[in-house]
């Protein structure tokens, strides 16, 4: 990986993100992948893009605990943000080994276990498709001049990976504070809830921290990065620290029976709109999720997950649990509020282009 030489037209204070030396970012591939992105017909019926699951109001999630593919089969985990991919080392809440945009964006094109947009065994479909588009006729080879603008799986995938880089989020009430000096930008309160925030009382910064609010980035002056994942006591159904079968974390990878229930830190920029929260969209609200960490696990008293995740014994020592006043809960929501960034969720170079490419045409 290589810092980008694209404009992101970033502040003067956020680092460049890396991106491969073999898909450099720029402003042809941006374009053609933001179409890509908001394209029904990179799904087998037509009916899902990527933006179906990754709204731009809601900081690229959807608002649901679980995502449908074409075929109605749910998604294992909660849709992520996408808001700073481009600064993960790693990418989904529990797979080790996707650490590219390259190699994640297959999962929801292709993957079949569950089926997301279902192209599996379509390629030639999809090509005829794009190459019936006036538009990617002229797209295509502005950005992959190299191959003549061929229309692949392989492009596509490139070009997805260009755009989604550039979905920046760091003009937050918080970033003009704290990076640049702005002090009218936040309230008492969100000072006070910071101070909480970053307190070894409530130890949220552990595994919330830096630019993106998780644990680590990447980017220009940090290119070794460590790829953390946590049990939170979620779970905890038979006493000995299981999760349940289908979502037990990156035990799934490695078969570490130490790794039940590990999944990785999500950022916390735009939080408060990215609800439900947690890898399965179990709590609703933030409310919820800060009662979670204050008992230092959840406990679930009737049905099939019922269980103590306080006890839970493989739970993470950054989970202890910590006591709130009222005050405080305020302070400490006011805080994570003021990691939303307005100017970010209206942002017009990450809309969908077909709606202006519609108006311009009337």
């Amino acid at each position: 990986m290589v810092p980008s030489k694209y404009d992101f037209g970033l502040p003067a204070w956020t680092p460049r993100p890396l991106e491969p030396a073999s898909n450099p970012t720029t402003p042809a591939k941006v374009e053609l992948g933001r179409y890509l992105f908001y394209d029904t017909r990179l799904s087998r019926d037509g009916s899902k893009s990527c933006a179906s699951c990754h709204e731009q109001a809601r900081a690229f999630t959807d608002g649901l605990a679980r995502s449908a593919g074409v075929t109605g089969d749910l998604t294992h985990r909660n849709a992520m943000s996408l808001a700073n991919v481009a600064y993960f080392p790693v990418l989904t809440w529990s797979n080790p080994l996707l650490k590219h945009l390259e190699q994640q964006a297959l999962v929801p094109l292709l993957g079949q276990e569950p089926v997301e947009l279902g192209l599996a065994g379509m390629d030639e479909d999809v090509n005829r498709r794009l190459s019936e588009e006036p538009l990617y006729q002229r797209l295509f080879p502005k950005a992959f001049p190299e191959v003549r603008g061929q229309m692949s799986m392989a492009t596509i995938v490139r070009a997805l990976s260009a755009f989604e880089r550039t979905i920046i989020s760091v003009r937050s009430p918080y970033d003009r504070y704290r990076y640049e000096g702005d002090v009218g930008a936040v309230s008492d309160a969100v000072i006070r809830g910071e101070a909480l925030f970053f307190s070894e009382r409530a130890e949220c910064h552990h595994c919330h921290n830096g630019l993106n609010f998780a644990d680590t980035v990447l980017h220009e002056r940090n290119r070794a990065g460590e790829i953390a994942f946590h049990n939170t006591g979620l779970y905890n159904l038979d006493g000995k620290g299981a999760y349940p079968a289908d979502n037990s974390g990156i035990m799934e990878i490695t078969g570490r029976p130490d790794d039940m229930g590990r999944f990785r830190a999500p950022s916390l920029r735009n939080v408060a709109v990215t609800a439900p929260y947690m890898h399965d969209g179990s709590i609703e609200t933030l409310d919820g999720v800060l009662d979670h960490y204050a008992a230092g696990g959840r406990t679930i008293k009737t049905g099939a997950y019922a269980g103590v995740g306080h006890d839970n014994p493989l739970k993470s020592s950054f989970v202890p649990g910590f006591t709130l006043t009222v005050g405080e809960r305020a302070d400490l929501l006011a805080f994570l509020n003021a990691l939303t960034d307005e100017q970010f969720l209206h942002d017009p170079r990450f809309s969908n282009p077909w709606l202006a490419a519609k108006d311009k045409h009337r």
